[in-house]
């Protein structure tokens, strides 16, 4: 009853049919995609002209200059109607091609949630959804900014004069804050210049569109200033703009903006940012579904610092820096000791990490039994413990698993209230690549 309330566009006939992904979803509003493990943020294109870039959605791979390929061997196809999109909305506000762009990946944590602000492991991949960057500096002092998701709306930032958040165009925030890391905090000289941003990573989807906005700008600041900042400091340039936005997030959606490696996870170490990439198994298919329930993550009052605090407060009470040096042994023995939520969220912390480390070994050994299961109490333990889920949420889980029937995981992605959910099912389960 619970789905049908939830999810009344589905045909019921449906689920009950063989399980294809592609079937049981064309009739909903969801967005079902399958994805690919991605490259890294980089630069796709740094002629002058435009033209070439703007082929892409009619040229095969072979006709691309090298210069435009992205390390990893990704075919810069995939990116086609993402730059194309956000060159025309360049040339229409500005009146000229730009002279470089970069774009950046979203991700999809495959497990380890809330755990990177604990010192704690994560299991992300890079996906083919992108956010691009088309940019043309200049000598001056304002650096004009236009949104091309947003019908070209354009603010200039004075580079001038202290930096400042806008409330009115409140997507230029994350520009901003690049900016002013790079310039305030690290004092690096940024020229004034233009820039359209803009990408098919959906926003509030649990799929980190701002860490990708982030890093497709500090990356195109990076090429077109002379910075010669490596993807690591990139990375933590984007986390800093993001706690200046005003969510107190992780390092591993930016890193894996940054890092991200084509066909393979990569478990990430947050305490020394060490990594491990991980290769998915033979015939398993990497499902992202939104539910379309957006969250909104920034603000100081929001549930996502509440919980970090919360997991703040567990590891001052077991006197470590982070909830990573707790074991569960020790939790249960001082359970007593913590009040109701923080004792849970610290829980879910502890357990999670224990999980992320086991589903490495299961990957690597192409368990995918073993991963669905630890998929599952991931699950549970967001819901039940960080309480993170939504009932849209926890009904795609319910239904999805009904589907797998053991054969692949599903779980609850990213932040969390809202977003989208995560599944490896085998490939024979999947239609194919598709947006509906």
């Amino acid at each position: 009853n619970r789905q049908k309330e939830l999810l009344p566009q589905v045909d019921r006939n449906m689920l009950s049919s063989p399980p294809r992904f592609g079937r049981m979803f064309a009739r909903t509003a969801l967005l079902l995609v399958f994805v690919m493990c991605a490259s890294a943020a980089n630069v796709l294109s740094t002629s002058p002209s435009f033209s070439a870039v703007k082929g892409l959605a009619r040229s095969g791979p072979s006709t691309i200059p090298s210069a435009m390929r992205l390390r990893g061997g990704s075919e810069p196809k995939l990116y086609s109607k993402v730059t194309e999109h956000v060159a025309d909305s360049f040339k229409k506000v500005f009146g000229a091609d730009p002279a470089k762009i970069c774009i950046a990946p979203g991700r999809v944590n495959l497990i380890g949630e809330h755990t990177d602000y604990n010192d704690g492991f994560v299991l992300p991949c890079a996906i083919d959804f992108h956010v691009c960057a088309a940019i043309t500096p200049n000598e001056g002092s304002v650096f004009e900014v236009a949104a091309a998701d947003f019908n070209g709306e354009t603010v200039k930032i004075d580079l001038l004069k202290p930096m400042e958040k806008d409330d009115t165009a409140t997507w230029s925030n994350y520009v901003r804050g690049v900016i002013k890391v790079l310039q305030e905090d690290k004092g690096m000289k940024i020229t004034g210049g233009q820039m359209a941003i803009g990408g098919n990573v959906p926003q509030g989807g649990g799929l980190s569109s701002s860490a990708a906005i982030e890093m497709a700008t500090a990356t195109a600041l990076n090429h077109v200033n002379g910075l010669e900042i490596g993807p690591k400091e990139l990375a933590m340039a984007g986390q800093k703009a993001e706690h200046w936005v005003g969510c107190n997030c992780g390092i591993m959606d930016q890193f894996i903006s940054a890092l991200g490696q084509k066909g393979k996870a990569v478990m990430i170490d947050c305490r020394d940012l060490s990594t491990q990439e991980v290769e998915m198994p033979e015939g398993v298919a990497v499902v992202i579904v939104n539910s379309n329930k957006k969250h909104a993550l920034a603000g100081l009052d929001s549930e996502y610092n509440s919980r970090r605090a919360q997991c703040e407060e567990a590891a001052r009470h077991f006197g470590v820096t982070a909830l990573r040096d707790v074991t569960s042994k020790q939790l249960a023995a001082h359970a007593s000791e913590l009040a109701g939520d923080t004792l849970k969220r610290a829980r879910h912390v502890v357990s999670e990490n224990e999980r992320t480390v086991q589903a490495v070994d299961a990957l690597k050994k192409g368990d995918v039994k073993l991963m669905g299961a630890l998929m599952k109490a991931s699950h549970v333990s967001m819901r039940d413990d960080f309480e993170i889920s939504t009932p849209e949420i926890d009904a795609l889980v319910e239904i999805i698993d009904g589907v797998l029937q053991g054969e692949g995981g599903v779980r609850l992605t990213g932040a969390g209230f809202g977003g989208s959910v995560v599944c490896l099912a085998p490939t024979h389960m999947v239609s194919e690549r598709e947006c509906v």
